[in-house]
């Protein structure tokens, strides 16, 4: 039997081996009943989904052969910056106090996210990244710091004292 879809392929495989990391994940945490639901019942329930899910999507990727063009090269300048974009958050917003890296604050991770996740664009234009991480760093601050009170520290203690 010929694969028909590359692509479904593995999309299937992928959300195969997602659902079932979340679900052996789940088994870490009490379950608990339908009618008393524990911390790992929604991981594990979506987990199950997610992998049956993919488990059809990868099965009927299987059967005759089509014209349908096959995967490309792998597309690495935004794979790297999506996923240095999100590490710099990462460590940007809690620090590395092991390393003596001090916490940034929100607002500068916010535009090193906007800046390095847009740099993954051919059309990059930093004016542009500038002022979506301004629109998106002050409705952070309206919806997490005013809205909700979470205590997040918004700009280095250098500055901040």
């Amino acid at each position: 039997m010929a694969i028909k879809s590359q692509r479904d392929l593995l999309a299937g495989m992928m959300f195969t081996i997602v659902g079932a990391a979340f679900a052996f994940g789940a088994r870490e945490y009490n379950v608990g009943s339908v009618a008393r639901m524990g911390p790992g019942y929604y991981p594990l329930l979506l987990g199950i989904i997610l992998a049956a899910i993919g488990l059809l999507v990868a099965l009927q990727s299987f059967g005759q052969q089509s014209d349908e063009e096959k995967i490309g090269p792998i597309a690495w300048r935004p794979l790297i910056f999506i996923i240095g974009a999100n590490l710099a958050f990462g460590i940007l917003i809690g620090g590395l106090p092991s390393l003596g890296f001090p916490a940034m604050g929100l607002i500068p991770a916010i535009a090193a996210l906007v800046v390095l996740a847009s740099l993954a664009s051919t059309e990059f234009s930093l004016k542009r990244a500038l002022s979506q991480s301004a629109i998106l760093a002050a409705g952070s601050w309206l919806v997490f710091v005013k809205l909700l009170s979470l205590p997040f520290q918004l700009w280095p203690t250098a500055i901040t004292g």
